[in-house]
């Protein structure tokens, strides 16, 4: 099962459009996360979500707030003059808020228990 949880920092405000089929809500942002090796810079990665929880990520969330995202990772082989590349995208099923992550520091350095997110997301 593809599966994937990343804390990252938004980057780039969530952007709101709709297919032209079926209007469905889709939401493209980017996040940016710290590198395996802290000699390199920050990887970024691209961020889709559908339906009502795209219309929630583009009303509640917005560059440089800290976030945990669940869903499934993506790669695509893209061709490119004369080269391939690989295009990664996440997409996600939640989106959970980090306490005092507005993008003011930290550079995601803080612990997260992720059984207090689940019951911010769904109190009882």
């Amino acid at each position: 099962m593809n599966s994937c949880v990343l804390m990252a920092k938004i980057v780039r405000s969530p952007q709101l459009r709709y297919t032209q089929d079926s209007q469905l809500a889709v939401a493209e942002m980017m996040v940016e996360f710290d590198n395996i090796s802290p000699n390199n810079p920050p990887c970024n990665l691209k961020v889709i979500a559908w339906g009502t929880l795209a219309t929630e990520i583009e009303q509640k969330y917005v560059e440089g707030n800290q976030v945990i995202l669940t869903g499934r990772l993506k790669v695509d082989t893209v061709e490119r003059q004369g080269y391939k590349e690989k295009v990664t995208e996440l997409t996600v099923s939640h989106v959970y808020p980090v306490p005092g992550g507005n993008g003011n520091g930290g550079g995601g350095q803080k612990v997260v228990n992720m059984t207090d997110y689940q019951s911010y997301n769904n109190p009882s």
